[in-house]
């Protein structure tokens, strides 16, 4: 996979989670919403290596992970996180929502209606979202 494929996916993940949210399917929308971080950070990570390099060992190693904070500090944005984090109260209410998803939920069987909106719009929102925010960064 490259880096246009995971921005691809990242998209096509959080459009799959509004259709599952408007039909009442919080367990997928609120598993396929996370997701659709996770691809966006590994976009961003994608965006690092050049063409003709090749990757370093570890860091090969540890993308294939699913937790969001580690692929934070792999894409390198821990410290524009952070900046953003202090200037946006918005964006850092969002990233606390965001930051504790886990791949886990895709076993989760009750997801409440209100913890999956408010995954769906701490990553969508439109100037404080996180999914917005790492369109940046890709």
């Amino acid at each position: 996979m490259n880096r246009k494929d995971f921005q691809q996916l990242a998209n096509l993940r959080i459009r799959e989670a509004k259709v599952l949210l408007d039909t009442n399917l919080y367990e997928g929308s609120y598993y396929l919403a996370g997701y659709s971080v996770e691809c966006a950070l590994k976009a961003c990570i994608a965006r690092q290596i050049r063409a003709h390099d090749f990757p370093d060992r570890k860091l090969v190693k540890d993308v294939f992970t699913h937790n969001l904070q580690t692929l934070i500090k792999l894409a390198g944005l821990e410290p524009a996180l952070r900046a953003t984090e202090q200037s946006n109260s918005g964006f850092g209410d969002n990233w606390q929502v965001v930051k504790d998803w886990s791949e886990e939920a895709r076993y989760e069987t009750n997801v409440e209606e209100q913890v999956a909106k408010d995954l769906y719009l701490a990553i969508t929102h439109r100037r404080n979202g996180v999914l917005t925010w790492l369109k940046k960064y890709w």
